[in-house]
């Protein structure tokens, strides 16, 4: 209470954030978490069940099992990858001058804001018929003699799924980390050369890391969102359902219980297994980054 009143008008001034935070963020995690232990459909009052949603979630549902293996595969490739591509095009693109580093900051950032554009490119590029811009170039260079139906065949769903949210990586975290770069101080490599450091390697580790850790954490949970929570990526190319549930994910799951059958109770034990996945990996790669630079 002495706190709160010593810095009374901070949290005056958080207030607004505050409450529409707890009424849009955090009120509905908790709603969704109580509601995970009901069988509601949005009609009638919800019915308790206990543990019934997460019973039949890891023992009967066999899509959400595929849904789920997807869905690691797909943060266990995308997460680590798109996060060092974010940090490495922002390193190098921030050795640049400003006018060029501006330039080419929009031309990597431009694909992360393309919506639906990216989409029918990579559906021109990958089209199962023989005007599909891939199995035209293979067709000519005679490596296949039949078109390939790539977003339908359950061999390649997944790898074009990776490719295509690895190309559109670079967002958020990718901004973060250029303007993380910016505010290390250019004494700290002074200092650095007269202790000892001698190559760009023992710079980025023992200096450029540790000055920004705020901008590393804040990348890392944005690309872990990102990789768990693919949704639309794959409802836009492989379709909703995709062939043999091979492009299903946790939240295409949850979409096709939550707005289509109105299962309600079920759909958010759906949701908040995927929130503990999210939350856990996130601690797990906040101590991680803790030792960067030790």
């Amino acid at each position: 209470m002495k706190t709160l009143a010593k810095y009374k008008h901070s949290y005056i001034l958080m207030a607004p954030f505050l409450l529409l935070f707890f009424l849009f963020n955090l009120l509905p995690v908790l709603i969704s978490m109580l509601a995970s232990f009901t069988d509601f459909n949005m009609l009638q009052w919800p019915s308790f069940v206990g543990l019934e949603n997460y019973a039949r979630l890891f023992l009967e549902d066999d899509v959400f099992i595929v849904a789920l293996t997807n869905t690691m595969i797909f943060a266990v490739v995308t997460g680590p990858i798109s996060y060092l591509l974010c940090f490495t095009f922002a390193w190098i693109i921030n050795e640049l001058s400003p006018k060029l580093r501006a330039f080419m900051t929009v031309i990597f950032y431009a694909p992360s804001i393309a919506g639906g554009v990216v989409f029918f490119v990579w559906l021109y590029i990958f089209s199962g018929d023989r005007y599909g811009l891939l199995n035209g170039i293979l067709l000519n260079l005679n490596f296949i003699t039949e078109e390939i139906n790539w977003l339908r065949d359950v061999d390649y769903i997944m790898p074009i799924l990776i490719l295509v949210q690895l190309w559109m990586s670079l967002g958020t975290g990718f901004l973060a980390f250029i303007a993380g770069l910016q505010t290390v101080d250019r004494t700290l490599y002074e200092a650095g050369a007269v202790d000892g450091i001698r190559n760009r390697w023992q710079e980025l580790w023992f200096i450029t890391l540790p000055s920004m850790k705020p901008q590393l954490m804040f990348g890392a949970v944005i690309q872990i969102t990102g990789s768990f929570a693919v949704a639309g990526i794959s409802i836009h190319l492989a379709g909703f359902p995709s062939t043999n549930d091979a492009g299903a994910t946790v939240v295409t799951h949850l979409m096709d219980f939550g707005t289509f059958r109105f299962e309600m109770g079920y759909a958010s034990a759906i949701a908040t297994v995927l929130f503990l996945m999210m939350v856990g990996t996130n601690k797990l790669v906040q101590k991680m980054l803790g030792k960067v630079g030790e």
